[in-house]
């Protein structure tokens, strides 16, 4: 009976190896897809979703284009702007969109007397903010890969790339990308954009 018991005991001992050393070769197997997940994103658009879905809590923290160009410090003339023409609560809606921002120091570039005027016609200055705005969430990376981009005022901005700048319409620099907002994304711009009909 105490060698059954014994036997019965070494019996249970060798099991619990094997499954112990049997547990252990699927381990890797379960960490390579976990591996190759995390670098997926960048390949697969389906997979770029999960990291969204794991850090939805930052996401949901993020402030919208107003509030973070108004973090920012250096919009007051564009958000001053954007309330004279009627376009704060566009800019704060669902989105997305792709806000090409002057800073302070481009409107500043704009012949004197300029911001003043178009102040005083809303509908002027709303042409002028919405040829600055793109319809959907347009990151540098996509930026890079076109020649054109419609804006929600209508005509296109003209994109060009050279030695890693890019310039709008010829123009205007962009010096800062991807400052992300809860309902697109701003890139920051050296000159004011002006429509071709302006």
């Amino acid at each position: 009976m105490r060698k059954t018991l014994i036997l019965t005991l070494l019996g249970a001992a060798v099991a619990v190896s094997a499954c112990s050393g049997g547990g252990a070769t699927p381990a890797p197997a379960t960490a390579a897809p976990t591996e190759a997940a995390s670098m997926a994103p960048s390949a697969s658009p389906m997979a770029s979703m999960e990291p969204m879905a794991s850090e939805s809590p930052s996401a949901a923290a993020m402030k919208d284009i107003v509030d973070t160009a108004t973090e920012a410090g250096t919009f007051k003339t564009l958000l001053t702007a954007a309330t004279a023409a009627g376009l704060v609560d566009t800019l704060k809606g669902a989105g997305p969109y792709t806000v090409f921002a002057p800073t302070d120091e481009a409107f500043a570039k704009l012949p004197e007397g300029t911001v003043e005027r178009l102040l005083e016609d809303p509908e002027a200055l709303k042409a002028i903010l919405l040829y600055h705005v793109v319809a959907g969430k347009v990151t540098s990376d996509q930026v890079v890969g076109l020649t054109s981009a419609d804006t929600v005022g209508g005509p296109a901005i003209k994109i060009a790339v050279e030695d890693g700048t890019v310039t709008l319409n010829d123009s205007a620099k962009v010096v800062q990308t991807d400052i992300e907002a809860s309902n697109g994304v701003i890139h920051v711009i050296d000159s004011v954009l002006l429509p071709p009909s302006s």
